[in-house]
């Protein structure tokens, strides 16, 4: 499933949302231009949410899913809530994710390790990458089974990079080979733990880390998932 973020009018671009939605794929509302909620107003926020409608509606695909920019779902009662009601009234759902990870770091240190040695190994940075995944996917599964008593139908966020131009097929080869089955977006959005609206704030992050927060389970770790704890492991390990 590909949520985007799209005011442009790059022809390669669009030619690569049709194809992802011709393909089968759900195309889906990340915003025009990716503004942090907690940042910006409502009305500023409701006006880029249909920017971005308005643009991929017209895609094969085009699904009333909307993710947030950054997960971050609202940092007063009346952003959290307004929009809300205004997802509602136009018929969309919040598509959350259940696991979050920071392969957007891992995506950046290994094009700037590519700039600089074109021709390196890059076997460790993908058992590196890998191992940060499964990683993830363990902690946020133990969530599940601690807050609401079982394994949610999991999805997990990652992003049109370089990481996952290079190594999204050994990921997907590596669940299935530890015992995970991998099912479509579609499939997954029927859980539902999708349908539930966290009464936490500021508002966002994992569906199953704001469940964890609303009910006060104690040492969460920060949801970020921003380099100040990948940074140390590839810097131990000189990726």
């Amino acid at each position: 499933m590909l949520f985007v973020a799209r005011t442009d009018t790059d022809p390669e671009r669009i030619d690569l949302i049709r194809q992802w939605g011709t393909d089968g794929h759900l195309v889906a509302n990340h915003t025009a231009t990716h503004p942090d909620f907690d940042e910006v107003t409502l009305a500023t926020f409701e006006r880029d949410f249909l920017a971005c409608d308005t643009a991929i509606r017209g895609f094969p695909g085009y699904t009333r899913l909307f993710r947030f920019p950054y997960l971050k779902e609202g940092d007063t009662l009346r952003k959290r809530d307004g929009f809300r009601a205004f997802l509602a009234s136009k018929d969309y759902r919040i598509g959350a994710v259940s696991v979050d990870t920071s392969d957007w770091y891992y995506s950046q240190r290994l094009r700037s390790r590519m700039q600089k040695r074109p021709k390196g190994d890059l076997s460790g940075f993908r058992k590196a990458y890998l191992d940060h995944l499964y990683d993830r996917a363990i902690y946020y599964d133990a969530l599940s089974r601690r807050v609401l008593g079982r394994s949610v139908q999991h999805v997990m966020l990652l992003h049109h990079n370089l990481t996952s131009a290079l190594f999204l097929g050994d990921a997907i080869g590596m669940f299935r080979d530890r015992g995970w089955q991998v099912i479509d977006a579609k499939t997954a959005f029927e859980d539902p733990v999708y349908q539930i609206k966290p009464d936490i704030l500021p508002a966002g992050e994992s569906v199953l880390w704001a469940l964890a927060k609303e009910k006060g389970v104690p040492a969460l770790r920060w949801p970020g998932e921003d380099d100040r704890y990948e940074k140390p492991i590839l810097d131990r390990l000189h990726l």
